[in-house]
């Protein structure tokens, strides 16, 4: 009669550590997987929000005032438009997502921050379709408009630019932009989380430049959109030392955009 032989300690110990070397293997490209998903889904939403934006234009003809990013879920007037009279209470803070029906975060769980040009969010009674210093002239469009906040001629004040992988310099993307709304990304820093709290203050240049915490209020704003890049020791946006951290997703509606929306739903000229 053969007696069966068990495992021995040291076998038993190379089948754990063969097993756990599998499951880090399998492990990592999940996590890869869940961050595109991620993104994915966010980037949707923001298609949602963008087209939110432009139907809330043809409807009221202007663009919705941000909401305050400090108000916490549940509160009141959490996720509304913050305005007074016929101008914005301010011209930076979080996506209205009530006000619009969209949804409040990104797939992290953190608000979308959001920017729009005065002249593109003040009511139609403001009469500011004006763009100061603008040629041409923009002080009395024929005709003038009066279903709609701004004219044919208006420019915002906001500018998306990338940068250069190898030199760092900067170029327009998108200028005299009527809106910029923006997901922080997963590390979410400079965003605002649904109880109010910001999240801290970016490291790098270019996410700074597109953190809530870098703008008081908007006179004229540029923001940064280029690939994503991984935290690295001594980063300098700047310059050739390296990029820093940046994985924020950055939308831009075009003047041309939403003022051919306005004329096809008969709110211009």
């Amino acid at each position: 009669m053969t007696r069966g032989r068990g495992f021995t300690i040291a076998e038993m110990a190379i089948a754990v550590a063969i097993l756990a070397l599998l499951l880090f293997a399998a492990m990592v490209p999940f996590s890869t997987q869940v961050d595109v998903r991620n993104v994915a889904d966010t980037r949707r939403t923001m298609d949602s929000i963008k087209e939110a934006l432009l139907g809330f234009a043809q409807a009221n003809g202007r663009l919705p005032c941000p909401a305050l990013g400090t108000t916490a879920t549940g509160a009141a007037g959490a996720g509304t438009e913050q305005v007074t009279g016929n101008a914005c209470t301010a011209t930076y803070g979080v996506v209205p997502w009530a006000t619009l029906g969209t949804p409040e975060t990104d797939s992290w769980g953190r608000r979308f921050s959001y920017w729009v040009s005065p002249i593109f969010g003040d009511a139609v009674a403001a009469s500011t379709f004006n763009s100061p210093g603008q040629i041409p002239d923009c002080s009395a469009p024929t005709p003038l408009p009066n279903q709609s906040s701004f004219a044919l001629c208006s420019l915002g004040v906001l500018t998306v630019s990338t940068r250069n992988e190898v030199t760092h310099a900067t170029t327009a993307l998108g200028s005299n932009l009527p809106v910029v709304f923006i997901s922080h990304g997963k590390n979410g820093a400079g965003a605002y989380l649904p109880t109010g709290a910001v999240v801290a203050a970016p490291a790098g240049a270019d996410e700074l430049a597109n953190s809530t915490s870098n703008r008081p209020y908007v006179t004229t704003s540029t923001f940064i959109s280029r690939p994503p890049t991984r935290a690295a020791a001594g980063c300098n946006d700047a310059t050739t030392a390296g990029f820093c951290e940046f994985d924020d997703l950055v939308v831009m509606i075009p003047a041309s955009t939403l003022i051919a929306r306005m004329v096809s739903a008969g709110k211009l000229p």
